[in-house]
């Protein structure tokens, strides 16, 4: 039996496997390419950034479909082997770096990218562009390009959920590790269905017709997130002089229903069960305890009022800015009392679902 002969089995189930994630995305397009992640990361501890990394990628089936046809164009598992230790190489580095320094990039112009490496990797296959060495050196940068691209729009995602100031490295690096089993459970689930389903897939044009379905699923997808993304308006980043951007302040989870709603300048805030509260959709408002007695009475008659509804506040001796308020996934900064600006952001996080 000839070597192109053996490698045949190997490859049909392979082609089975991308047809079937290619359904896959076709049948749940809006899980397919939001990448499922949702919530806020800046509560969440250390090790459990593994998980958050698996999960990541198990929904990301953008980054699974291109290392199958990534694999699928190698043949073998040297060569396949070599490819994705490059495609992991740079998606690595840019999210490592990107998420460390803070670099973020458009989320929205990064899944177009990735969405093309789609039809790129299929073009590839159905024009069979390899049969020499130098070419493949070739395909290597590329497939370490896309990589790098990759990273940018994980990092992007990963920035999105907030993430605390304290231990930024070591999470992103588990984040990666889980990123890492992710992608390995993903395409292990993906081979041993396509094994299954390839008992039915006696054509060995399976390949060809897998290639196309990422040129057409690519192609789809880059156009709808290209319109979404002009679409989309922009998120609030201001509100008067103050600025908002995700949550970087960690709160413990465990407490209860706090005492009172407004704590003063000489008590201590209980931040268990601001904590508690923040899960409940409340919002939370830390001041400094120097604030001029006018402005702070402005803030307590707020936080007391009706109109404060599902807010407390108090106060926090080692906070730069005279006040910050915080939800579940954001964060508003005054570098002064902004008491119109405190009530757009509370009013703006009662409309939004994720508050109920």
């Amino acid at each position: 039996m000839t070597a192109g002969t053996s490698m045949w089995p190997r490859r049909r189930r392979l082609a089975a496997a991308m047809l079937l994630g290619v359904a896959g995305v076709i049948a749940t397009p809006g899980t397919a390419w939001a990448h499922g992640i949702k919530g806020s990361a800046v509560d969440l501890d250390a090790w459990e950034f593994i998980p958050l990394g698996i999960e990541h990628m198990l929904l990301g089936w953008d980054h699974l479909l291109f290392i199958a046809g990534v694999v699928l164009l190698a043949g073998e598992m040297r060569r396949a082997a070599q490819m994705i230790s490059v495609f992991v190489a740079g998606h690595s580095t840019t999210l490592i770096i990107a998420t460390a320094v803070g670099w973020h990039v458009s989320a929205a112009a990064v899944d177009v990218v990735i969405a093309l490496s789609l039809v790129f990797v299929g073009i590839v296959g159905i024009v069979g562009w390899f049969g020499h060495r130098d070419r493949w050196r070739l395909f290597g940068f590329a497939v370490l390009g896309f990589g790098l691209i990759h990273g940018l729009g994980l990092s992007a995602r990963l920035q999105d959920l907030g993430l605390p100031e304290d231990g930024l490295l070591a999470r992103v690096i588990l984040f990666n590790i889980g990123i890492e089993i992710g992608q390995l459970l993903g395409i292990a689930v993906l081979l041993v269905i396509g094994r299954l389903i390839a008992r039915f897939v006696r054509s060995p044009k399976a390949p060809r017709v897998a290639y196309a379905g990422l040129v057409v699923v690519g192609l789809v997808a880059a156009v709808a997130l290209s319109v979404i993304a002009a679409t989309e308006e922009d998120p609030i980043t201001a509100i008067g002089q103050c600025t908002v951007g995700p949550r970087t302040q960690p709160f413990p989870r465990e407490g209860g229903h706090p005492a009172k709603d407004f704590f003063e300048p000489a008590e201590a805030s209980p931040r268990d069960d601001f904590g508690h509260v923040l899960g409940d959709g409340y919002v939370i408002v830390q001041y400094q305890p120097t604030l001029a007695p006018t402005v702070l009475d402005q803030l307590r008659k707020y936080v007391t009022s009706p109109e404060g509804t599902r807010v407390v506040g108090g106060p926090a001796p080692d906070q730069k800015q005279p006040i910050r308020a915080i939800n579940a996934f954001e964060m508003l900064t005054c570098p002064a009392f902004d008491l119109a600006a405190l009530r757009q952001f509370t009013n703006t996080w009662y409309a939004d679902p994720r508050s109920q």
